[in-house]
């Protein structure tokens, strides 16, 4: 059994289904990236697997327990990070991870998740005094305060630097290595290509792409290049076996196989033109690139 199951999920908000038969799953030991555009249903997603919504149909279970019934039950078996924070302001960083160790009846050594995150020099600090990311890094230290079994991390390195961003990563990739289900939603691709071991792509509130980050790019072989503006892409389409699109003024992509002949064919196309490439580069799409094809869905 998955720590996390989602098996035929629909959720109706009105008269509209949000999110309409998405079926995915997280075991354990493994990081799975959640990612869709804005209005894909990732947030009610979330949101019904941490037990805030109930399925229209469907189910989802966490740890073998129904989390909009068995929340209680849950509370030392998982950690949860929100996008937003929403503590008291007048909490200090110490007693907020006090606070949650107890709602989660937790015995975790503070002291260890305080250095963890980078927040031992800030214990004594307000939440009101945090810049914003240590703020996000408060609120991962808080959901580190759960239970070990399942981690569900939204947008855990929005606001950080390149030392916080890095520190969470590792964390995630260490979390996962001790035996956790980390579910993990951002919009920082780069983020899921370093640690996810699956991705489960939503549009249109339903599942769009699944698999690991290679079955998603790979055979999406592509040459980009830069040059002047307008070329005839129709021409050069012929030339190449393959569709050319402008994506910008000057820089042109090629959907072919980036092989020495086609790179060649492309140079002779263009000096016949009276023109040079300044710059040339192959190699596959990239899951944003993937992303922005989908396009933003409706909210």
């Amino acid at each position: 059994m998955a720590a996390i199951e989602v098996n035929e999920l629909t959720v109706e908000l009105g008269q509209s289904a949000v999110v309409a038969d998405v079926t995915f799953s997280v075991a354990a030991g493994e990081v799975v990236g959640l990612l869709g555009p804005n209005g894909a249903g990732k947030t009610t997603t979330i949101e019904t697997i941490e037990g805030y919504r109930r399925p229209t149909s469907g189910s989802v279970r966490v740890a073998g327990l129904d989390p909009f019934t068995d929340r209680s039950a849950l509370a030392d078996q998982w950690g949860v990070m929100p996008q937003a924070g929403g503590l008291p302001m007048g909490l200090t960083v110490g007693e907020a991870l006090e606070l949650f160790a107890a709602l989660h009846g937790s015995s975790i050594d503070q002291q260890s998740v305080l250095a963890t995150c980078g927040l031992t020099e800030l214990a004594s600090r307000r939440w009101r005094r945090l810049s914003g990311g240590e703020q996000q890094r408060l609120s991962l230290a808080l959901a580190l305060c759960g239970g070990a079994e399942v981690l569900l991390l939204d947008e855990p390195t929005a606001a950080l630097d390149a030392e916080g961003r890095a520190r969470v990563l590792d964390l995630i990739r260490s979390r996962a290595a001790e035996g956790a289900a980390v579910l993990v939603t951002t919009h920082r691709f780069d983020d899921v290509e370093q640690t996810a071991d699956r991705v489960v792509v939503l549009h249109q509130g339903r599942v769009e792409h699944a698999g690991t980050v290679h079955d998603l790019t790979s055979g999406q072989a592509h040459i980009r290049f830069r040059t002047s503006a307008g070329l005839d892409v129709a021409a050069l389409s012929a030339a190449l076996g393959g569709p050319v699109v402008e994506t910008a003024p000057g820089r042109y992509q090629v959907d072919v196989e980036p092989t020495p002949a086609a790179a060649t064919e492309l140079t002779t196309w263009l000096a016949e033109q009276g023109l040079v490439a300044s710059s040339i580069d192959s190699g596959t799409r990239s899951l944003e690139e993937i992303m922005l094809e989908l396009g933003p869905d409706a909210s």
